[in-house]
């Protein structure tokens, strides 16, 4: 009899992340994760899934399919700012145009984070883009809303990681893949 293979996993600040996953039935790969630190304190884990690998921000984008990016709290962060951070994210790797466009689902993702009031150490959202759905945004657990419909918006989600001015650049290298320098 031949052993059953178990999936394999990683920790990351005692976050477990499973290489592969599924999506609405599709199976996806862990392209990378890593942990966020403001200054020297560690603030989440991170872990990107796509359907195959990608080392470049525009391989990510521009590759079709369903992707996840999951999110771990490492400590206890209020909602509120979390999602004033994400939004002040999303600006920062856009133009002003196409940002202003994306304002009515930054306003309506703030609202959902507003909301929790406090994210707690060992809690997780999920960022999913599903093609023909939009981007699911599940926190705790929970699915919040309606899909944001517009492939920018979830883009722009992933530009706050990936784009040309990351949260945090070791993160950004992590979630693509990239081997420490």
């Amino acid at each position: 009899m031949m052993p059953v293979c178990a999936a394999a996993t990683i920790e990351l600040g005692g976050v477990k992340l499973e290489d592969t996953i599924q999506v609405q039935g599709m199976p996806l790969v862990l392209n990378g994760a890593g942990i966020r630190y403001k200054a020297m304190f560690k603030v989440y884990t991170a872990g990107l899934y796509l359907e195959k690998k990608a080392s470049t921000m525009n391989g990510v984008l521009s590759m079709p399919g369903r992707k996840r990016m999951t999110i771990t709290m490492l400590r206890d962060i209020d909602s509120a700012e979390l999602g004033k951070l994400f939004s002040r994210g999303m600006e920062d790797n856009m133009d002003r145009s196409a940002f202003s466009r994306l304002i009515p689902g930054v306003m309506r993702m703030s609202d959902v984070f507003t909301r929790h009031k406090w994210l707690r150490t060992g809690e997780s959202f999920v960022l999913d883009w599903v093609p023909g759905t939009g981007t699911v945004l599940t926190v705790k657990g929970v699915i919040e809303g309606e899909p944001f419909r517009e492939p920018e918006f979830f883009d722009a989600l992933m530009r706050i990681w990936l784009g040309p001015r990351p949260a945090d650049w070791r993160l950004k290298d992590e979630l693509l893949g990239i081997p420490a320098r």
